[in-house]
């Protein structure tokens, strides 16, 4: 092991006026809470618009490119959801070790988690180069030729970026779980930056097409992972360093210990992005209107869930570090204090969607028919997420900083595969609500949700679980 704890196998109470507290310097206050979030949902504004400005760019090549590019971009973002996930089990780790004042284990933590991430990113990189050509068609079909030219050449060059992004992944994860935010947002701010450089010069200027947006892909991932590897490695300073991390040895407890968080969340995203392609194509039934309206309304209400997924975000490292410090009454203090931040500004958002809906609408030259139905999606999305998205995805983070993934894996499979997929089907074709039975399936799937998390935390069944 990389250092020994002793561990309280005290049984934990689960009743509100029993739960175990320990005093702790823990101390988030609204300020330090600040400088944490802030930046977390910058760098939740920068994924969305980015991937906006880099397909508007690769439309400049032409239909052919834009359709290669958004094929391989699924793919790629199963694989980014796979990263994500083994970086969230190195954070929850890494937090609660932080909040027991165990640096030794924090930094060993953080070693497995790199190991671990290029390790798989590695094999994942030399698969996807092997067959890459079969993989697009195995998932797509017959594809014209010029769009699968172009999304293997895309597909090939960014699959190079596999191990780096891993890097660049476990690495952010870590530096939030120091409470250290403000780093990866400059970092991802400087690395999109470059990526649009690279765009112009590698498109515009030297006409390479898809393989330009790949090239400038792969060099912003490089830099991002190598400089933020280079910060953990020089400063030994830090709670978490990577200190020795070329003497590489695997500790497999501790990489069980990542796992048993990661597993379920990568299950977890990757059966619920699954659900919605699923879902869209229900929308291919119902013409071209339907699916720009839809296309449309995703683009716009996109905007709403920023905010909260830097919450969320911010959730799972200050849960994870005051439960490694043992205060499980500051982890429901500060779970509800940052799920009121979250309504706070959900609300705010939706109600200017609400109010300036047809100006924003009228952006993308809809038809009028598209733009009746984009008025319709928006105004059932705008009630239901804002009653239920935040209970539904910003406090499940608060159950898997406690080492309650697997509960949240399992209701977030069946909310989306029993109410969402299956109530959409009903509604949209037996009982002939259209294309709108997506939007209200989405709402029923906030609700359930909502419901079954809320459950879960005020049980205190979370508080049995053990992480390290």
């Amino acid at each position: 092991m990389c250092g020994s704890v002793e561990l309280n196998t005290k049984p934990i109470s689960t009743t509100a006026s029993e739960i175990p507290v320990t005093l702790t310097n823990l101390d988030w206050n609204n300020k330090r809470l600040f400088s944490l979030l802030w930046p977390l949902i910058v760098e939740q504004i920068l994924v969305v618009t980015m991937g906006i400005v880099d397909m508007v760019m690769v439309s400049s090549v032409g239909e052919h490119a834009v359709s290669g590019v958004s094929l391989v971009d699924i793919v790629n973002f199963l694989i980014i959801t796979a990263f994500n996930a083994i970086a969230t089990g190195g954070s929850v780790v890494a937090s609660q070790y932080i909040g027991r004042k165990d640096e030794k284990n924090a930094c060993c933590a953080a070693r497995q988690l790199v190991y671990i991430g290029v390790i798989i990113s590695v094999v994942l990189m030399i698969f996807t180069m092997c067959l890459c050509r079969l993989i697009l068609k195995a998932i797509f079909g017959n594809i014209a030729d010029d769009v699968m030219q172009a999304a293997q050449i895309y597909f090939l060059i960014t699959a190079l970026s596999y191990p780096f992004l891993a890097l660049y992944t476990s690495t952010s994860a870590l530096f939030r779980s120091m409470g250290n935010s403000n780093i990866t947002m400059r970092v991802a701010l400087l690395v999109n930056i470059l990526h649009v450089g690279g765009n112009v010069l590698f498109i515009y200027v030297m006409g390479l097409g898809v393989g330009g947006a790949a090239l400038s892909t792969l060099i912003g991932r490089i830099i991002a992972a190598v400089l933020l590897t280079y910060l953990l490695m020089r400063d030994k300073t830090r709670i978490i360093n990577l200190i020795g991390i070329k003497n590489i040895k695997l500790e497999f407890d501790m990489i069980k210990r990542i796992l048993n968080i990661g597993i379920p969340s990568g299950l977890e995203a990757s059966m619920f992005q699954i659900g919605k392609i699923l879902i869209t194509r229900i929308f291919t039934s119902f013409g071209t209107i339907a699916i720009a309206a839809n296309a449309v309304s995703s683009t716009i209400n996109s905007m709403a869930f920023m905010p909260g997924n830097g919450f969320g975000m911010g959730l799972l490292i200050i849960v994870g570090q005051c439960i490694g410090a043992g205060d499980y009454l500051a982890a429901k203090r500060y779970t509800k204090k940052i799920l009121i931040y979250s309504y706070a500004t959900y609300f705010l958002i939706n109600i200017n969607i609400l109010i300036f809906m047809n100006p924003i609408i009228n952006i993308f030259n809809l038809s009028e028919e598209a733009h009746k139905m984009c008025v319709t999606f928006l105004r059932i999305h705008c009630v239901t997420s804002t009653l239920f998205w935040c209970t539904s995805f910003v406090l499940p983070n608060a159950l898997k900083a406690a080492g309650d993934a697997n509960y949240v894996m399992i209701v977030a499979a069946c909310t989306m595969w029993i109410v969402r997929v299956c109530f959409s089907y009903l509604l949209a074709f037996p009982l002939g609500f259209g294309p709108v039975a997506v939007w209200l399936g989405m709402g029923m799937d906030f609700i359930f949700r909502g419901f079954f998390f809320v459950r879960r935390w005020l049980s205190n069944k979370w508080i049995k679980k053990k992480v390290i």
